[in-house]
């Protein structure tokens, strides 16, 4: 039986329907080589991405693994200026999370999640379960409401 991530006992708790997914006996690191172990389209294996205002607001962005941030058209996501990366060795303390195992349920507080508007024209979305390894999938509109995300252009064309 495949181990439980804490991102999956919180889905469990509130009665959320997921499936799981274990990589961790395989060699993929990237997102892509993840879609591609997992069999899946790589439109709807999303990363998640944690960046930081200049006001020290964090704002969490989920993007198709073969995509990448418009830290612009992010920050007009969310009303601000302008946002950064939050830099890899601040990734740990502030959400709890490790590179690779970022996962936009159980963070230490409920920062804000934007999701990649590209991604509304698939029933379900597939994400890291909050532990390098481990993936869930799960219904975006499910997503949506469980972190009260919105949806938004925000990746580089």
């Amino acid at each position: 039986m495949m181990e439980k991530t804490n991102v999956m006992r919180i889905l469990d708790r509130n009665h959320i329907s997921y499936k799981s997914y274990c990589y961790k006996d395989t060699n993929a690191i990237s997102g892509i080589e993840v879609a591609e172990v997992l069999h899946e389209n790589p439109e709807q294996v999303l990363k998640t991405l944690v960046t930081i205002s200049k006001e020290k607001k964090i704002y969490v962005f989920m993007i198709p693994v073969a995509a990448e941030l418009d830290l612009k058209k992010a920050a007009k996501s969310v009303s601000v200026k302008a946002l950064e990366m939050l830099k890899q060795k601040d990734l740990l303390a502030t959400t709890g999370y490790v590179h690779g195992g970022c996962s936009p349920i159980g963070m230490k507080k409920d920062f804000p999640v934007v999701i990649a508007k590209q991604v509304e024209k698939f029933d379900h979305i597939i994400f890291s379960a909050g532990k390098v390894g481990y993936q869930v999938e799960m219904s975006l509109p499910q997503l949506l409401d469980f972190r009260q995300a919105k949806l938004a252009d925000i990746t580089k064309e």
